[in-house]
């Protein structure tokens, strides 16, 4: 599988610079646009996978048929993690190489659901929302922790959904029982999607499963690319 070696010019290298880009990207979310209609049309999840060691980042994006939840294209890609761990500017480790895989599809990806937050972020600027401003596309982020945010617990029935606060008391996001009895995730918006269609997408995709069937595939498959780069590197 081909390394992608170049991370793209002027990418920030410190968390000054990656603070006054998200200063900068974050005027530019839509928020006003309900997004496509659950249950049709294209969906992709996106995902990544990293070698610590190796210092590399594999992302898969797998796009599904919302009405079948059948894979209709998968793509992967594989890079040279872009900046530090540094907690709130995880999405400039990882983008470029999603974007790489996004660009690999030959369909559409229709609505994209990242494994992470959008407006639920501490700068209200998560990879979900980064990845909308920088694609145009709408984006929304299913999360299986809260981050720094509180909430009441969701009633026990798929469906039962809290708001996912802020200090202020915004609401940022929610958190969505979607299987009876199960520990609810957490959905934010990211860029042209409202949270009433990005809550009604995640019920969509999470038929059988608590996660939705779009990240449970976007994780699968770039741990797998994971494994064959892994084991591409130790051959001899």
């Amino acid at each position: 599988m081909e390394i992608i070696t170049g991370i793209p010019d002027g990418w920030p290298a410190d968390d000054a610079a990656a603070l006054a880009v998200q200063d900068e990207l974050r005027d530019r979310v839509v928020l006003d646009e309900p997004g496509p209609p659950p249950g049709g049309g294209l969906v992709t999840g996106v995902d990544v996978a990293y070698d610590d060691e190796r210092d590399l980042v594999v992302a898969a994006a797998v796009v599904l048929d919302a009405a079948t939840l059948e894979v209709v294209e998968e793509a992967t890609a594989v890079g040279r993690v872009a900046f530090p761990y540094v907690p709130g500017l995880l999405a400039f480790r990882e983008i470029p190489t999603v974007l790489a895989a996004l660009e690999r599809l030959d369909s559409g990806p229709g609505m994209v659901i990242c494994d992470g937050y959008g407006l639920a972020h501490p700068r209200r600027f998560g990879l979900a929302s980064h990845l909308g401003v920088l694609t145009g596309l709408p984006v929304m982020g299913v999360a299986k922790n809260p981050f720094t945010f509180t909430y009441e617990q969701p009633g026990p029935r798929r469906g039962d959904s809290s708001a996912l606060l802020a200090d202020d008391g915004t609401e940022v996001g929610r958190a969505l029982r979607t299987q009876d009895a199960t520990k609810p995730v957490f959905v934010s918006v990211g860029h042209r999607v409202g949270l009433e269609g990005a809550c009604a997408h995640t019920l969509a995709l999470a038929r059988r499963y608590r996660l939705p069937e779009s990240t449970r595939h976007a994780d699968a498959l770039c741990r797998r690319a994971l494994k064959e780069v892994q084991q591409a590197a130790v051959q001899p």
